[in-house]
């Protein structure tokens, strides 16, 4: 069985070609304001994956005008998903999160949504309100899990369990929502071995697609400062290994678990480590080449 292409997948689930359309509600996380801990994530810069038109000073309907716009121009006829990306998409009271919502949703050709948020940000509430929307507009859940090893857990901050994540995949398609997971390969001190362990249990969860992200380091983070200071190291590997690492993880999952990407790639003024230099497209042709 071939492994299906994620705008495949999507099409598939939306009965129609879709594109994600990133929203910065202005939300935070619980490791940032307090809740759990200050600082956030130690590799988080959220300026890295956040477009120009996605301006948290701006309405949910104003950035999703502006986003179509952007695309409206380059594909004909394509419907939208408004993705709350920044932060923690869920991590609000539930009555904000159902106006930021249905107002995503009440904006024309937005068929849907996809939600990234942490495994402790997913209350019963949530999880009911969610359930709610996805009867008429199908949700993604999209969880950051990264890694199932605590110690790196601590490491990061990321201020929740491995079991946490596990068992929040597991609370979240039980609802019947559609099951996205983050993973990020070459997390400080972690081996080979280690990230296989993670990828092999993620596997064998309820999961529909997982978006893998090398580790990169980021200006601005906590993560940069200790990695100047030498205090952390990571894995030095080459586009062409971790390239050959991919090979070797696509083998570990089962064909049924759409991969959404394998590859990152954060502004050039932002990133100081690695240094690739290729574009997704680019990192594709050269996975591809592997086989």
């Amino acid at each position: 069985m071939a492994r299906q292409r994620y705008s495949d997948f999507l099409k598939q689930l939306y009965g129609m070609r879709v594109q994600k359309l990133n929203v910065n509600a202005g939300f935070s996380c619980p490791n940032r304001d307090g809740s759990l801990s200050h600082g956030g994530c130690i590799y988080c810069n959220n300026s890295s994956f956040t477009p120009a038109f996605s301006n948290s000073s701006a309405t949910v309907t104003h950035q999703l005008l502006e986003g179509k716009n952007f695309y409206n121009g380059k594909y004909a006829d394509m419907k939208y998903l408004a993705y709350f990306q920044s932060f923690t998409g869920t991590y609000a009271p539930v009555e904000k999160l159902s106006a930021l919502y249905n107002e995503a949703l009440a904006v024309p050709d937005v068929v849907g949504l996809v939600i990234s948020t942490r495994p402790d940000c997913l209350s019963d509430e949530v999880l009911d309100l969610l359930q709610g929307i996805n009867v008429t507009h199908k949700v993604i859940v999209e969880i950051g899990v990264e890694t199932i090893h605590e110690r790196t857990l601590a490491l990061i901050n990321r201020c929740h369990s491995g079991q946490c994540a596990m068992e929040a995949i597991g609370r979240v398609a039980k609802r019947g929502l559609t099951v996205g997971a983050h993973l990020i390969l070459g997390l400080p001190g972690e081996t080979k071995d280690d990230m296989m362990a993670t990828v092999d249990e993620i596997a064998k969860l309820p999961v529909n697609s997982i978006k893998f992200h090398q580790m990169q380091v980021l200006r601005g983070t906590e993560l940069a400062r200790q990695w100047e200071r030498g205090e952390l190291k990571l894995i030095d590997w080459t586009a062409q290994e971790y390239a050959a690492f991919c090979h070797r993880v696509f083998e570990h999952l089962p064909p049924n678990i759409t991969i959404e990407r394998m590859v990152s790639m954060a502004p050039p003024n932002l990133l100081l480590h690695p240094h690739w230099g290729l574009k997704p497209a680019q990192f594709k042709a050269l996975f591809d080449d592997l086989y």
